[in-house]
């Protein structure tokens, strides 16, 4: 290609052409680094625009300026964040030629400079890729469900195995057609078919369902391809290495003894940097600089085996613990410099080689542009079906199908570096480039209409008590705020009847606010040990109670603590996504207000009562708030009541009070209140389906019974119900929250806490002096 170079518009001392495209380049030895100044006259060797560094910091300098301006007016139309980087690349490079800033542009990018800001933004890729990998959880792989590895199996190899063969089909008929483009398409097709965990997670993220369980199931899958997609990578550059027999089989062997290396290896090293850094204390910053040195030694590793240099990265990342103290710590640190800074950097000098000025083939952008869409068709119908038959919701199918076709700032690297390596040539690199730009927006645009955040902890599985088989393990999500809580809820835990036969599996919660500092907490005590000597834990009491529990409950009972430091107003999340993560059954949430010895209101909290209230409307399984007055540990016998209007928060309380029966030294009575005229209709079935066992006299169960009581109104069933409250040690009750019928007829108007529904707030009224404790429970709400 014949260009014309001047010595003015580069960084080199003079250019010459010897014959066609061949120059003779004289520069300076060593190159000028840093410059003598502005104000350094006539007798300045280093002008500032002959020198590399005040040359790259100006660089960066207009590219962050472009930057930040186009994203301030696309941000409000709900562009991707990366799209302003692009628009940068598009601007500074050859595609728009302005003759009044083509001369400004050759002075900011003079030729040889690109060398430059293209290798230390690579450093900002290849750090992004580690953080990356940091914060994938490797262990997803193997815990994840079927429905993530038959989406991401099907999602990968429906557009391989179908893409290729018709690439092979129409350049069999056609070839006289396609020219040049025929061994590109195959290209396109596999690079448009692989999916990166980065640019999913990135979009999840601005979306804010990352927590959701379609966002997780979406990460599930795409962390199974791109690990597959990244393997299968691997093997291939070292077969195409173009090596004999001898060679390739060295390189591959190495390649395993290289991921073999750093899980068992690098792996166990980063737990003991865990184990021995004290809870709540950061990592020792020697660590994490060892740790950024290896970044770059197994990158260099990795290019001496003939693999991309951010492989070594890539691999390294997943063999570090995600999550706090190391996880979070080296993405704090990164997030900054490799994210923020060079990351955008490298996404422009990227779309700056995109050429569009150049003449090109109309027939080449629809041969290229016909096999991008036609392979997203494929994943994205080859993802929606597979969802559908895992029974997900067709809305949620076709999202999903979207969410796995985006494309991002990683897809940038993989063109870039398939041009780098002359796989595609100029005119495929520039439509590659806006095939990006197009998907990213169309998907995040589409998903935005389809699906609704506020649904992101609606489940696809029903996740309560009543629908758990007889002797199935009881997951339960304990929350507790303060000491005094502890009591509380280890009677409820009691409560459930741990055995060897059904036991119970808690995750305790202690949230504490977040005060003096910005960053949001959360620890896991499983993980993360206290060093000897160390400063005393947030949650030392909680740990060391429930660990007693546990062992009182040996075999019976398994307690994970964990600590959540956030502020009031987010305090729901980690709730949630706890009992997201955990598959729970039902959420223990403690009531707002604390009672003295004497009865009276010892502390009243609006912040928990805010958390409760929000708990109650996401939650993705069944919630209880407990209102606890004194500790049920001192009876030898405790006098359990139900009492049951019906509906499914009723059956739901119902199914925790046949479970509590299982222990002998609690006594049940369940009082069924009912009108004395009521219509049959679907609840009044599943009402006596449920107290058929309870109503027969010969059901074997001996600490058992069952009283129906009629009532006609709410008076009626409040004289009830403080008659009552003094008989008993503990009350579980529905909160049957919107439920209109004739035994709360005239009630509803005089609760004080709907959260408690009106039978719980009347038995927690201080008007009723009564000293027992109530658990009001809710099922799962599901769309």
């Amino acid at each position: 290609m014949d260009i014309s170079i001047s010595h003015n518009e580069s960084l080199f001392l003079s250019v010459e052409r010897i014959n066609g495209s061949s120059y003779q380049v004289c520069y300076a030895a060593p190159p000028n680094i840093v410059s003598d100044g502005l104000w350094a006259g006539e007798l300045a060797r280093r002008i500032p625009m002959k020198s590399s560094l005040p040359l790259f910091e100006l660089q960066v300098l207009v590219i962050f300026a472009i930057t930040q301006i186009c994203n301030f007016f696309l941000k409000h139309l709900d562009f991707p964040q990366f799209i302003s980087q692009m628009i940068a690349g598009l601007i500074l490079g050859p595609s728009i030629q302005i003759e009044a800033l083509d001369k400004y542009k050759k002075m900011l990018l003079p030729y040889g400079s690109h060398d430059t800001l293209a290798t230390i933004s690579a450093i900002g890729f290849a750090l992004f890729v580690f953080t990356t990998g940091v914060q994938m959880d490797l262990s997803m792989v193997t815990r994840t469900g079927h429905k993530a590895w038959t989406i991401a199996i099907i999602g990968i190899a429906a557009p391989f195995i179908i893409g290729l063969s018709t690439v092979d089909i129409l350049v069999g008929r056609f070839d006289n057609h396609f020219q040049g483009e025929a061994y590109e398409i195959p290209v396109v097709v596999l690079s448009h078919t692989v999916n990166s965990f980065a640019v999913i997670a990135s979009l999840l993220s601005e979306l804010k369902i990352l927590n959701s369980e379609l966002g997780r199931l979406a990460l599930s899958s795409v962390l199974v391809s791109d690990i597959m997609g990244t393997t299968m990578a691997c093997i291939a550059n070292v077969l195409l290495s173009r090596s004999g027999l001898k060679e390739i089989s060295v390189l591959l062997m190495s390649l395993i003894a290289f991921l073999i290396f750093v899980p068992l290896v690098c792996r166990p090293a980063m737990f003991w940097i865990i184990k021995h850094t004290p809870e709540g204390r950061p990592v020792d910053e020697s660590y994490i600089y060892i740790i950024i040195i290896l970044v770059f030694a197994f990158g260099w590793f990795s290019v001496q085996i003939h693999q991309e240099f951010i492989i070594g990265a890539f691999v390294l990342g997943l063999a570090v613990p995600e999550g706090p103290p190391l996880g979070s710590a080296l993405v704090t640190k990164l997030q900054l410099f490799g994210k923020k800074i060079l990351l955008p950097l490298y996404v422009t000098c990227g779309v700056m080689k995109a050429d569009f000025s150049m003449a090109y083939s109309s027939a080449s952008i629809l041969v290229v542009g016909f096999f991008i869409v036609y392979t997203h068709l494929i994943k994205m119908t080859a993802c929606t079906i597979t969802a559908l038959f895992c029974k997900i919701p067709l809305k949620d199918a076709l999202v999903l199908g979207l969410i796995l076709n985006c494309k991002g700032v990683v897809d940038v690297g993989l063109f870039n570096s398939l041009y780098d390596e002359k796989a595609i040539s100029s005119q495929t690199y520039g439509v590659m480039v806006v095939s990006i730009m197009i998907i990213a927006c169309i998907v995040k645009w589409s998903v935005k209409i389809l699906y609704d955040p506020s649904r992101k902890y609606a489940g696809y599985q029903k996740r309560n008590i009543m629908n758990l088989k007889p002797d199935s393990d009881l997951r339960i999500v304990a929350c507790l705020h303060k000491q005094n809580n502890i009591t509380a809820i280890t009677d409820v835990l009691d409560l459930c009847s741990p055995a060897t036969e059904h036991p119970i599996i808690v995750d305790v919660l202690h949230l504490i606010e977040l005060v003096g500092r910005t960053t949001p907490i959360f620890i896991s005590h499983r993980l993360q040990r206290t060093v000897s000597g160390a400063h005393k834990s947030y949650s030392d009491d909680v740990i060391l109670a429930f660990d007693l529990f546990e062992h009182d409950n040996r075999g019976a009972a398994t307690a994970h603590i964990y600590t959540a430091i956030s502020p009031p107003s987010l305090m729901h999340e980690d709730v949630c996504q706890l009992a997201l993560d955990k598959v729970a059954s039902i959420i223990i949430l403690p009531f707002h207000q604390r009672w003295s010895i004497d009865g009276g209101i010892e502390s009243d909290d609006k912040n928990i009562r805010s958390l409760n209230c929000k708990v109650l409307e996401v939650a993705p399984c069944s919630v209880g708030i407990l209102v606890s007055r004194f500790s049920l540990q001192n009876n030898s016998f405790i006098q359990l009541a139900m009492v049951y209007l019906g509906g499914k928060d009723d059956r739901e309380a119902l199914c925790l009070a046949k479970r509590a029966v299982r222990n002998p030294r609690i006594n049940l009575v369940v009082y069924h209140l009912t009108p004395e005229e009521q219509v049959p209709n679907m609840e009044y079935i599943l009402d006596n389906e449920a107290l058929h066992e309870l109503k027969n006299p010969h059901n074997g169960l001996d600490n058992v019974s069952y009283q129906r009581i009629a009532v006609n109104d709410g008076p009626e069933t409040s004289a009830i119900l403080r008659d009552l409250a003094y008989q008993h040690d503990f009350f579980i009750v529905g909160r049957r929250h919107g439920l209109e019928s004739p035994q709360t007829e005239g009630l509803t108007n005089w609760s004080e806490f709907s959260e408690l529904g009106v039978i719980g707030d009347l038995l927690a009224s201080p008007d009723f002096e009564s000293r027992a404790g109530v658990l009001v429970v809710q099922q799962q709400v599901k769309d």
